[in-house]
């Protein structure tokens, strides 16, 4: 087992950050820092993540995008170990035992997609004010439809992330999916930023995801993906606000499962 690390965002490409996400999974195997992109190219590369497997001769038998498949991933692994010479026995699929945000995402009941928060790749913005680029400026929502976000509040819009620059500023998203993440990360200053999410106007009670408690409430303390909904009954269309109480979170991007 080999893993490659291909950033996405530029804090993704420091090397502390990598080494403590590995400490944070426990994985055990080597990873690759790919932050010029030349394995992901090699491999012709269009997804995170990205399963390969390679035979004993070297060979690409067998690859998927995205997550998911694996019953099918595992199956491949056991054809090309008898195919190389073990004597593995054919076995029932192995069920990973994830939690909180590595679970398997609720495929069946996504309708909401990657949403980033920079100008270079924004789509569904929503507040009243259009975007100033680079700046700072006042923000508004209005009333939002599916798969649409604004923000509220005093930001800098950059082209990866948008940044709060005033004490009290939020941002609200109408989704549909079991689950809503999004990347976070403290200021320059690396100051803990106390936040609450409520799901359609009222505290999150059972619906509450790993980084928050059942009344909302968190801390941004690393760069990093948050989970904050995970819907406990029906998957249902609803809109999700997160209210940050101190200045200079960054957020990049909203993630479904």
């Amino acid at each position: 087992m080999i893993g490659v690390h291909a950033p996405e965002f530029a804090f993704e490409q420091r090397i502390d950050n990598v080494r403590q996400a590995i400490g944070d999974f426990k994985l055990t195997y080597p990873v690759a820092i790919d932050n010029n992109y030349r394995i992901w190219r090699g491999f012709g590369n269009s997804s995170w993540p990205a399963s390969y497997l390679i035979d004993a001769q070297g060979r690409i038998r067998y690859h998927y995008f995205g997550e998911g498949n694996y019953p099918q991933s595992e199956q491949a692994i056991q054809d090309l170990l008898r195919e190389a010479g073990s004597n593995i026995s054919a076995a029932a699929p192995i069920v990973p035992d994830a939690k909180g945000a590595e679970a398997n995402p609720d495929l069946a009941n996504i309708h909401s997609g990657e949403t980033y928060l920079g100008y270079a790749q924004a789509t569904g913005f929503s507040s009243r004010e259009s975007v100033f680029a680079g700046a700072a400026r006042d923000y508004s929502v209005a009333a939002l439809k599916l798969n649409t976000w604004g923000l509220s509040g005093n930001w800098t819009v950059g082209a990866e992330k948008a940044i709060l620059n005033q004490p009290d500023g939020r941002i609200t998203y109408r989704f549909s999916a079991r689950d809503l993440h999004l990347v976070l990360g403290p200021g320059a200053d690396g100051k803990p930023v106390r936040f609450q999410a409520v799901v359609d106007a009222k505290v999150p009670g059972p619906d509450h995801g790993v980084d928050i408690d059942a009344d909302g409430n968190g801390t941004v303390t690393t760069t990093r993906l948050y989970q904050l909904v995970r819907q406990s009954g029906d998957v249902e269309e609803r809109t999700f606000e997160i209210r940050l109480f101190d200045p200079g979170v960054e957020a990049y991007a909203f993630t479904f499962g």
